[in-house]
């Protein structure tokens, strides 16, 4: 899963000066995990939703609550588990399907992003319609070498494919020094914000 800014610290629609990595026009995201807290009906998960949000794309996913009833500790009963916690994410989202596309419609509008959900149970997660966003780049043969690696392999079924598996094993691997990445890249936003303007220069 896509690891972005969480919760109510989430950023979004950096205009320019403030890090080019974001484009300039999209309204700002910070209060999306609030919004929704507000807007999501009280009976859908287990506490306030984890939200993710970049520049494409809003991710709510949810905790559902627990299944009732016990499953033994055998291969036979992990397997029923498994089949009910699909079964319970299924229902979820077949019953909330309209509600959750009015909902995303409206936070659409306001944020300027498209919006995907997911939901939570135990161990288990699954994500519902996810957007997948092309990424331009540019690789030395060194690196181009390494996804041919890893397509030949098997690992990954196109150069693409491997460069998004990339990408996700760094995230697993790195999601530390990622997030204090975040927070020094906030802590300079708001130093910006601080900082002095032409027009108090003399």
């Amino acid at each position: 899963m896509h690891r972005g800014w969480h919760g109510p610290g989430s950023r979004g629609g950096r205009g320019p000066g403030r890090g080019g990595w974001q484009q300039a026009d999209l309204p700002g995201a910070e209060d999306a995990a609030a919004w929704l807290q507000g807007r999501l009906p009280g009976g859908w998960f287990v506490g306030a939703p984890e939200v993710t949000v970049d520049r494409e794309e809003i991710l709510i996913v949810g905790e559902l609550p627990l299944l009732e009833g016990e499953f033994a500790d055998t291969e036979s009963g992990r397997a029923d588990r498994a089949a009910a916690v699909a079964g319970r994410i299924s229902r979820f989202r077949e019953s909330t399907r309209e509600e959750r596309i009015e909902i995303a419609r409206q936070a659409e509008h306001r944020y300027q992003r498209k919006v995907a959900w997911g939901a939570r149970l135990g161990d288990a997660v699954e994500l519902f319609t996810v957007a997948s966003v092309p990424v331009m780049t540019r690789l030395r043969q060194p690196e181009r070498i390494v996804l041919d690696t890893l397509v030949d392999s098997g690992v990954a079924r196109s150069r693409s494919d491997a460069l998004a598996w990339a990408v996700r094993l760094v995230g697993q691997h790195a999601d530390e020094w990622l997030s204090e990445l975040r927070e020094a890249m906030a802590k300079v936003d708001e130093l910006r914000t601080k900082g002095p303007t032409g027009n108090d220069v003399a």
